[in-house]
């Protein structure tokens, strides 16, 4: 439990990596190497790897290949920090029973995890979210003699079929008070987002519980100053982002944290404007509606800037259909000159460079 003892939840940008696959279903280390430099921007990108989350696909990977990927990121990044391009890697250990959950997080202390994600409502056969933390959980860190922090993940989109949408805010506040759990991260819209923010009182404090935003879009509205009381002492009511378009646009979501913790309101307008025309390049219309591909449009945003060689998604994630592929390309490349016009020098990512 030593670890715990001294650890600060870390602030800034979390990026939620995408996972490589090839046609058989398998990780190639390199190109998931790549992906995570390419987060890390050469220590001006994200501050925190977050691997096998839901823009990971965590869902339709088998869990040998969530491992694969668990040790990737770890390793890369141990070996970033030690080069002085300090990076958090997190481990999305859920998976879809608790017997492979509680592997998983085996496996992250194994690998000595800076923390563990896990979205209870997520384990087909958990029902008692906050008994599963408690007890199983618990239970894992006992008998390996030591604990990750872990954090805890509120996103109704993945919740398995037949459980609740949302995460109880008083089993909440109860898991705060363990020493192991850590924070929390809220996938949702602004209502569900200001509930947990709102209930942050009756979170324990004998160690900080934080909270990331996961629809990153949502700061720009939460932290402008006109929204705080307190301008001169002003605290953000986040700790940070976790920010799946930021796949490939990660020193501009970098640069937009930063200029909403400073309250720069003329920045904040640049960059929500500019990140928002990045997110509605990846709607399509289809049959009367629309539907966003973000996690086909993040691996090809990846290709196009020759970071990956192959944007595969794995099956059952929603691919480009007909012409939208080659559409989607020629939106990104027009929003990357545009980007270069409005941009701060150094804060524009390097496109395969």
């Amino acid at each position: 439990m030593n670890k715990l003892d001294s650890y600060i939840p870390r602030s800034g940008l979390s990026i939620p990596i995408v996972t490589v696959v090839d046609r058989a279903g398998n990780v190639p280390e390199d190109e998931q190497l790549a992906v995570i430099r390419y987060a890390v921007q050469n220590g001006h990108g994200a501050d925190i790897i977050f691997a096998v989350g839901t823009n990971g696909e965590w869902n339709r990977l088998d869990n040998q290949q969530r491992q694969r990927v668990f040790r990737i990121a770890t390793d890369e990044c141990r070996r970033l920090t030690a080069a002085g391009k300090p990076v958090e890697a997190w481990l999305g250990v859920t998976a879809h029973t608790r017997a492979e959950t509680l592997e998983n997080l085996a496996c992250s202390i194994e690998l000595a995890a800076d923390a563990v994600v896990i979205a209870p409502l997520s384990i087909r056969d958990v029902d008692d979210c906050a008994g599963f933390i408690e007890r199983d959980v618990a239970g894992v860190f006992e008998r390996h003699g030591h604990a990750v922090p872990v954090f805890l993940y509120e996103n109704e989109g993945i919740a398995a079929p037949g459980k609740p949408r949302h995460l109880d805010v008083g089993d909440v506040a109860t898991l705060s008070r363990l020493d192991f759990v850590r924070g929390i991260k809220v996938t949702a819209d602004r209502d569900i987002l200001d509930l947990f923010v709102g209930a942050a009182t009756s979170f324990d404090k004998t160690h900080e519980f934080p909270i990331y935003a996961g629809n990153a879009y949502l700061i720009f509205d939460l932290m402008a100053p006109s929204k705080n009381i307190d301008h001169h002492h002003r605290k953000p009511p986040l700790r940070g982002i976790v920010c799946g378009p930021a796949n490939m646009t990660p020193r501009e979501w970098k640069r937009a944290w930063e200029v909403t913790v400073a309250g720069d309101l003329p920045l904040m307008e640049t960059y929500d404007a500019l990140l928002d025309e990045f997110r509605q390049a990846t709607f399509f219309k289809r049959g009367g509606g629309e539907i966003e591909l973000g996690i086909a449009a993040l691996k090809t945003s990846l290709m196009d800037a020759g970071v990956i060689t192959s944007d595969l998604v794995a099956p059952g994630t929603e691919p480009f259909h007909g012409t939208e592929r080659e559409e989607f390309i020629r939106r990104l490349r027009e929003l990357r000159e545009r980007a270069e016009a409005v941009v701060e020098p150094g804060w524009l990512s390097s496109w395969g460079k």
